[in-house]
């Protein structure tokens, strides 16, 4: 079988110009649990499908899918966690070094181009596998004020208004290209976010614990970063009917 003679390695293309290995990091992506994010002006919702594996797993203390890069920035990861945490770790020295040299945080699009140089030379150069994870970074700098990126395991990045990466993707998107609406406040934004999340996933009956929102906003000049606790995610899912 031809493709096979193409796929094994990261830096072969094959004979119609495609990087094998690179699309089936991005594929490892689809199966992870859905990561959804809303752009809106008063500020940024992200939302995550907890993944239970098992019942007898203690809750974990810190969230096992959103991080914090810098007090400006913070990212979702859907993919591999332990992938991530290494770019994560990179993504925090950057932000770090570039204040150390100019006593103000890094712009949002500049460490994510940063991330992402790294993310790319792992897909040109021989021997290593590009990172199997993907991230919506959620950030705020004054030049472009709120900003909701996307990065995949290629290296590439894009600026969304409104994402949804990880499992049923297809069907989420579809959701929010159809209800999301640029003048939507936090709380339509809170509503979107979970709508879309609970929708994707497989269960019928949506319970606070299967789901991780956060919050990204300004107060007081101040950038401020905020999970939900699981009884403001309930009073969400109750106000806009997701459960009934």
């Amino acid at each position: 079988e031809m493709s096979r003679r193409y796929d094994s390695k990261t830096t072969t293309f094959t004979p119609e110009g495609r990087l094998m290995q690179v699309e089936y990091a991005m594929e490892a992506i689809n199966n992870a649990g859905s990561t959804v994010g809303v752009l809106c002006s008063e500020g940024i919702v992200i939302g995550a499908e907890r993944k239970q594996t098992s019942k007898l797993l203690e809750r974990s203390k810190h969230s096992e899918k959103m991080y914090q890069i810098d007090e400006h920035v913070v990212c979702a990861a859907a993919g591999l966690t332990a992938d991530a945490n290494i770019l994560i770790n990179h993504a925090r020295i950057i932000s770090q070094q570039y204040q150390y040299t100019y006593h103000e945080l890094m712009p949002v699009e500049q460490l994510v181009r940063q991330l992402c140089n790294s993310k790319q030379g792992y897909t040109q150069h021989g021997g290593l596998r590009p990172f199997g994870v993907s991230f919506l970074y959620a950030g705020w700098d004054p030049i472009y004020g709120f900003q909701l990126y996307c990065s995949d395991p290629s290296g590439n990045y894009l600026g969304w208004k409104a994402i949804a990466i990880g499992a049923n993707n297809q069907s989420a998107s579809g959701i929010l290209k159809q209800d999301y609406e640029e003048n939507f406040t936090l709380r339509q934004s809170l509503g979107l976010v979970a709508k879309v999340i609970t929708k994707s996933m497989d269960t019928t009956s949506p319970t606070p614990d299967k789901l991780e929102i956060i919050v990204l906003t300004r107060q007081n000049g101040k950038v401020v970063y905020k999970t939900l606790r699981d009884e403001e995610v309930q009073e969400i899912l109750t106000e806009f009917k997701i459960v009934s």
